[in-house]
């Protein structure tokens, strides 16, 4: 701070010179990029030159690079709070499950937002499903371009809404030792992101900060599995990539035809998939998946898309995994194709022999889709999650234990 107490910032002229036409030609790199970034969470960029940053980025569309992105949302991991690692893995050992290929570690299901279509809240209902058999860290936030966003949507679950805000680094073993599911409010997780906050909303322009928050996990290297939707199909290969980058092993990447950041109950989804070799190396493949793959029908995005108060949300989530819903409901069937498509990313569906608890007949659906996923089989663990109440046991323990954190 300077004697007036104002913050010390950094000048970053000379890189906002060099952004500007064309970056490449100046030979600027992504780490230049995501170390001016970085400057922002400590509070050390002034707002004019984070609004020129951001806008330099925007208009090259050098925010939208695989590389740039894998630096800037490593960038943003390191300046997350600390989250003692070591502590955390050997709570959540307890609850791991591995089957199939998935090793039992973390794993988050999120998208970009920004689609415009507002439907309902499905990732964040699928990360509740598929921690009935995987260990979720879901990354998340309040609304920013509808009107519920999964933070919104769990606050105002009921009988017992989550108290987000209670999960902290220092309480979300408390959670894990308690449930498969914890959510990393974004807020309490990334506070850095505050000083950028102002000039985000004055810009009137998604930034980079848009994209980073599906790449930015606090819990970064300990996820195991992602599935990433993205807003728009130019995105879908830039993001696989950026994790590829990153050193992820296992994700999956999706955008619904009609750019939609799910995989589409309407129509055809874009899929982009993390696969790894014998040898190690990891290359990404892309391909198309129908609703029809899933075993299920098709629906109009209309049906789908009640755009209404996180409060109605809410109560169609509860009755989701409360087993309510006709077996046919569209908001049903959109989000187990979600759920299937995650628990296929996260290698669980690979498994040859099926016990995952009363209700499951163990029969296995081995029929192969496209990418070679087993998308049916994914459907049908994704319908026992529901139907055994399994997941309403793993969302019911997650609001308890909020509840019992220190406010």
């Amino acid at each position: 701070m300077t004697d007036q107490g104002q913050p010390a910032f950094q000048d970053i002229r000379p890189l906002l010179q060099r952004l500007w036409p064309d970056p490449a030609k100046e030979n600027v790199t992504a780490r230049e990029i995501a170390d001016a970034l970085a400057l922002i969470f400590t509070n050390q960029l002034s707002p004019v030159q984070t609004g020129s940053l951001l806008t330099a980025l925007h208009f090259t569309a050098w925010d939208r690079r695989a590389d740039v992105l894998a630096e800037a949302s490593a960038a943003m991991r390191r300046h997350a709070a600390s989250i003692d690692l070591d502590g955390l893995k050997s709570v959540i050992a307890k609850r791991r499950k591995p089957e199939g290929k998935y090793n039992g570690g973390l794993c988050d299901i999120v998208g970009t937002g920004g689609d415009s279509h507002n439907t309902f809240n499905i990732s964040t209902t699928s990360s509740i499903l598929a921690s009935s058999l995987l260990l979720l860290a879901k990354h998340g936030n309040r609304a920013s371009t509808s009107k519920s966003g999964s933070a919104d949507l769990l606050m105002n679950m009921q009988p017992k809404p989550a108290q987000l805000g209670r999960i902290t680094p220092a309480t979300i073993a408390d959670v894990y030792a308690a449930t498969n599911y914890a959510f990393l409010f974004a807020p309490v997780f990334h506070p850095g992101m505050k000083h950028v906050a102002s000039v985000r909303k004055e810009l009137g322009w998604r930034t980079i900060f848009n994209l980073l928050g599906p790449l930015s996990n606090p819990l970064g290297e300990a996820i195991e599995a992602r599935m990433l939707g993205v807003a728009r199909d130019d995105l879908g290969p830039v993001f696989a990539e950026a994790l590829r980058i990153a050193g992820a092993r296992k994700g999956l990447v999706v955008c619904g035809k009609e750019q939609l950041d799910e995989v589409s109950c309407a129509g055809p989804t874009l899929c982009w998939q993390l696969v790894e070799h014998a040898s190690g190396s990891i290359d990404v493949e892309h391909f198309t998946l129908e609703p029809a793959d899933f075993g299920l029908s098709a629906h109009p995005l209309n049906t789908v898309s009640p755009g209404r108060e996180p409060h109605e949300n809410a109560e169609i989530l509860r009755r989701l995994l409360q087993n309510e819903l006709p077996s046919d409901d569209p908001i049903l069937e959109f989000v187990l194709m979600n759920t299937a498509a995650f628990l296929v990313a996260a290698g669980v569906c690979e498994a040859d022999s099926s016990s995952m608890g009363p209700g499951d007949d163990g029969k296995v659906v081995r029929e192969r889709g496209p990418g070679g996923g087993r998308w049916k089989e994914g459907v049908r663990r994704a319908r026992w999650t529901i139907e055994s109440g399994e997941a309403w046991r793993q969302w019911s323990a997650f609001a308890e234990v909020t509840n019992s954190l220190p406010a």
